[in-house]
């Protein structure tokens, strides 16, 4: 086996290599980070305090915009230090550390999707039998389901990235770590976890997508039932917040999978 050096260290991309437009970018992201840490604060303070929120919907909703609050706090501020620092330096373990993280809170965000379009088809379609069906243990017991296989599924992922050795190169084409630019770094066989990450993804994201469209087929169609004009607004405005979400999800997962496929297809 030939000789190689092992990497400890990787370097993120940087958002430019001129100085004022690195403080620039940092106080951007600064802001960003702020903005949304604070709209999803709110909401959670809000769902909290006001007992006429305290409904399996809001309940669903407080845990998605807390997920939301730590998956951005996983990346952007390492982002906006860096380059406010002019560095681009991250440690292996808190490459290790990012990685597990971002797995995890996009694995919880997508399954907590998923039981928000359960919940609102139980109460669009099943009304009578809404408080039986969706009690505040079934809520806490579908929580906490997520959050456990959650963690098994980043705690795989990441195991099964790290056993490879990284020696081709140290510098990550990306501006936070992530599995398919370390799978390009790798001076060993990679093939057969670009297929664990192929095949996982479109087994939870497929299988979770397809129940969402699903859920809301029966939605519409229940909904377009229903002789009141007034009724049918109703139910259609508590659906609203539940698709915006799905919707940004899908937008920002668009934007990410066709790099992450250009990634495998060069390696």
């Amino acid at each position: 086996m030939s000789n190689f050096t092992v990497v400890n260290e990787f370097l993120l991309v940087g958002f430019s290599d001129t100085r004022e437009l690195q403080i620039v970018y940092s106080l951007l992201f600064l802001l960003i980070f702020l903005v949304t840490l604070l709209g999803n604060l709110l909401i959670v303070i809000i769902t909290t305090i006001d007992r006429c929120l305290h409904n399996p919907m809001y309940f669903f909703l407080r845990n998605l915009s807390m997920v939301d609050a730590c998956y951005i706090t996983v990346i952007l501020p390492k982002a906006f230090t860096n380059s406010l620092l002019n560095t681009r330096a991250i440690s292996k373990s808190e490459c290790v550390a990012q990685i597990f993280l971002v797995v995890f809170f996009i694995y919880v965000e997508l399954t907590c999707l998923t039981i928000m379009a359960r919940d609102r088809y139980v109460a669009i379609c099943h009304p009578l039998h809404y408080t039986a069906i969706m009690s505040p243990r079934v809520c806490m017991q579908m929580t906490l389901t997520c959050l456990l296989t959650g963690l098994l599924y980043a705690g795989f992922h990441t195991g099964y990235t790290f056993r490879l050795p990284f020696c081709h190169s140290n510098v990550i084409h990306q501006f936070f770590c992530d599995i398919p630019s370390l799978l390009k770094l790798s001076c060993s066989e990679t093939f057969s976890n670009e297929i664990l990450i192929v095949v996982s993804g479109l087994g939870v994201g497929g299988g979770c997508f397809t129940f969402i469209i699903a859920s809301y087929i029966c939605i519409f169609s229940t909904v377009m039932k229903f002789p009141v004009k007034e009724d049918r607004k109703k139910a259609f405005s508590t659906c609203i917040p539940h698709v915006t979400v799905v919707l940004v999800f899908l937008i920002s997962g668009f934007y990410v999978l066709p790099s992450a496929i250009f990634i495998f297809c060069i390696h």
